[in-house]
């Protein structure tokens, strides 16, 4: 795993100790359920070849997110991640210089399997592993622009996940959470004229307020 992927979803952890001083204000139990409302940063991290040369290039997003998790047992829960990400997407260094491909957005649903490893601490940290769904809506490519017609594959792939839940009372808490999330599309452009085989690969931050039922 890259060093970068390892140290960004272990800070969250780190940071943990720092705050482990108070009281317990909840205790995560089995069969309890956690809503929660981030708002995210999208930061994709993306390569990949394009038959006519260079390189893709795909903005950041700020977007809300929800997400449900549900305890099996007191250390072992299954979140459900939802949200939307749109993005301008341009090829750069291409044989036709830089292609504006226009906006696009992503549905990525994500499924975690997590493990709390202090549930019962008003300071808790999870990490967790699970898989990711994405297709792709919304298409709207520039009037006028070398790209007349695009397309682009749904993708499955890894997601691993870190987070900090913060109990402000019993019910209420504060989130911190990190994921990384492997996205892989086939793009046609020009009713196949051009492809690309695009690594999305976004960083997701979060942070957000949770209830706890």
């Amino acid at each position: 795993m890259h060093k970068k992927t390892i140290l960004t979803l272990a800070l969250p952890l780190m940071a943990a100790p720092l705050f482990l001083t108070a009281p317990a204000a909840a205790a995560k139990e089995a069969g309890d359920w956690i809503v929660r409302a981030r708002a995210i940063l999208v930061e994709p991290d993306e390569g990949g070849p394009i038959s006519i040369g260079g390189k893709p290039a795909i903005d950041t997003a700020v977007m809300p997110e929800l997400d449900f998790t549900y305890f099996f047992t007191d250390n072992i829960a299954v979140e459900l991640i939802l949200a939307v990400s749109p993005h301008d997407v341009r090829a750069k260094g291409t044989a036709l210089g830089d292609v504006d491909l226009g906006n696009v957005t992503l549905l990525p649903p994500t499924l975690t399997l997590q493990y709390h490893p202090l549930p019962k601490e008003k300071m808790s940290p999870y990490v967790g592993v699970g898989i990711n769904y994405t297709t792709f809506f919304d298409k709207d490519l520039p009037a006028g622009g070398v790209a007349t017609d695009i397309d682009y594959d749904d993708s499955f792939g890894l997601a691993l996940q870190a987070g900090i839940d913060y109990f402000i009372n019993d019910r209420w808490l504060i989130n911190i959470d990190v994921k990384k999330v492997w996205i892989n599309t086939d793009v046609s452009i020009n009713g196949g004229a051009v492809t690309a085989d695009v690594d999305i690969d976004p960083w997701i931050f979060g942070l957000g307020i949770g209830y706890r039922f």
